[in-house]
């Protein structure tokens, strides 16, 4: 399985018993959606490695306690500290209306209702404190902040982002 394939679920905090249970912090804002996996992939030196549940339970709000098979002592769970945990991205659930993944939005067109086309988002950059859409235009790069007040409509069959940006900052980057 490939990271691109998979979305980050949390990250694998510390052990919880001596018989090799770990608890994993979650990134998610439904940690039920996954209290009864059957496996995850561990990240093990950039290699996403199925492990398989043995048992698993919320632990507190946004902790998950798992038993994986085969590690079953603590020198076995403390080689998985500190890891990243992923799962494949159909375990995504599906989100309606205006709401995206970021992942679905790449290869997306843009719309802007008073510029028009913009060009194709080619990535997003979630490393500022507001995330930006990365549009291609023909070789120049154009950012729009992912904002709610300039997102109009996502339409997934036509692979389209309707915005409503500030008058003039798409000109700036032509």
């Amino acid at each position: 399985m490939k990271k691109e394939d998979c979305f980050y679920l949390g990250k694998i905090v510390s052990k919880y018993s001596f018989k090799g249970e770990l608890l994993i912090k979650l990134d998610t804002d439904e940690p039920g959606l996954y209290e009864n996996l059957d496996a995850m992939f561990v990240d093990l030196r950039n290699n996403l490695v199925p492990f398989f549940i043995e048992a698993s339970q919320l632990h507190k709000s946004d902790l998950l306690r798992v038993r994986f098979e085969d590690v079953d002592n603590e020198p076995d769970a403390d080689a998985l500290i500190k890891c990243d945990v992923y799962l494949p991205l159909e375990f995504l659930p599906k989100l309606e209306g205006d709401k995206f993944y970021f992942h679905e939005v790449i290869g997306f067109k843009v719309e802007d209702i008073n510029f028009g086309t913009v060009g194709t988002i080619v990535s997003i950059n979630d490393s500022t404190a507001q995330a930006l859409f990365e549009i291609d235009r023909d070789g120049i790069e154009i950012l729009i902040p992912m904002n709610d007040e300039f997102i109009n409509k996502i339409d997934r069959p036509n692979k389209t982002v309707f915005v409503e940006t500030p008058e003039g900052l798409i000109d700036l980057y032509l």
